[in-house]
């Protein structure tokens, strides 16, 4: 059954600290926090667009939710808890800040029917975090993720590679730490210098590099092989694009991609080839055939080709043939060279990878 998300945006409502990379207003294009009412409105009116059978979930996004006054937080809820009674969706989510979950807020969230929480992590190195002004410590994150999976609830992280003061040591042992606490599920976003933000100031000042696409793209591609070899689903790579992060006057710096996500996803495959080739000795007078998922041939070949050009220069392949597969799972290549076949799956690519 496909997931179908009802988006309720709070832009820093509840925030208790102004983080030097967040201008939520200029990311969602949200000037103002939704009230009740436009909830209940939001919800009948998705409701009656769905033609099909759908997992329906509400979804809190933006500031700190469980920072708000309890009567808030349960005027904001009321509508969606509702329509959960009735059974007209599935699950309610919201987004808060570590340190601001404790047993209380917990016992409200599951009285209103909250299934699931995002926590702004960011960081789990305690300089970074406090660099990016984010008013809490890695411990801060353990307790909250501790105290969640121990009532039930569904928990994931928002990570942000690319603060500063982040090395790759520093982003290792992040995602290292991370893995510990077994999340649900994580979202990657690389960190974006968004106008009207301390971060631009740093920016402007010469004080902060912003990390190149390429870059992004590669840290971006290391957390996501580790996560999902330890069998934590990554739910998104990038922020979602929109005409908002398309305007050059709201983003200055920093490696927004309409299709971030798939370019992240073209470098793992690119990984998993260049690890075959490299293994298995493809030589200039072979032809390599790959089969995939139909759905993953775009990011087998790469944009505008780049994974097929790179590889057959690199490796001076004569050709290399790609064949769509419905037998071949998303995420696995099925390799067919020197009369042998071999099926890679890219969450084993992680163990392979070198810094």
């Amino acid at each position: 059954m496909k997931h179908y998300i009802i988006p309720m945006f709070i832009p820093h409502l509840g925030c208790l600290h102004q983080c030097i990379f967040c201008n939520q207003k200029k990311i969602t294009g949200c000037q103002t926090s939704v009230t009740a009412n436009q909830v209940n409105t939001m919800i009948r009116e998705r409701l009656s667009a769905i033609n099909q059978k759908r997992w329906i979930e509400v979804a809190f996004y933006g500031g700190s939710f469980t920072a708000l006054p309890e009567s808030v937080q349960n005027e904001l809820l009321a509508p969606a808890s509702k329509a959960l009674r009735n059974g007209l969706i599935h699950a309610i989510r919201i987004s808060t800040r570590p340190d601001c979950i404790n047993p209380d807020t917990i016992a409200n969230l599951i009285r209103q029917g909250v299934t699931i929480v995002e926590l702004g992590v960011q960081s789990l190195d305690n300089h970074v975090l406090s660099t990016a002004r984010r008013g809490h410590d890695s411990q801060s994150v353990t307790a909250a993720v501790t105290l969640l999976k121990q009532s039930g609830i569904h928990c994931g992280l928002q990570l942000m590679p690319g603060l500063p003061g982040e090395d790759w040591i520093s982003l290792i042992r992040t995602v290292r730490q991370a893995t510990t606490l077994r999340p649900e599920f994580v979202r990657i976003y690389p960190v974006i210098v968004i106008a009207d933000t301390a971060l631009a100031g740093l920016y402007s000042q010469g004080s902060y590099q912003a990390l190149s696409l390429k870059q992004a793209v590669v840290r971006s591609a290391y957390m996501k092989l580790v996560f999902e070899q330890q069998g934590i689903e990554v739910i998104r790579t990038g922020l979602q694009a929109s005409a908002e992060l398309d305007s050059k006057t709201n983003v200055i710096a920093g490696p927004y991609h309409p299709a971030f996500g798939e370019l992240v996803d073209s470098y793992i495959f690119y990984l998993m080839i260049a690890a075959f080739i490299e293994q298995n000795g493809a030589v200039s007078e072979d032809a390599l055939i790959i089969r995939h998922h139909p759905q993953d041939c775009s990011k087998v070949r790469g944009q505008y080709n780049n994974n097929i050009n790179k590889l057959t220069h690199s490796y001076n392949i004569t050709k290399i043939s790609l064949y769509a597969d419905s037998s071949v799972k998303k995420g696995c290549l099925l390799f067919e060279n020197h009369g042998q076949v071999v099926l890679l799956n890219s969450k084993e690519e992680s163990e392979k990878w070198k810094c």
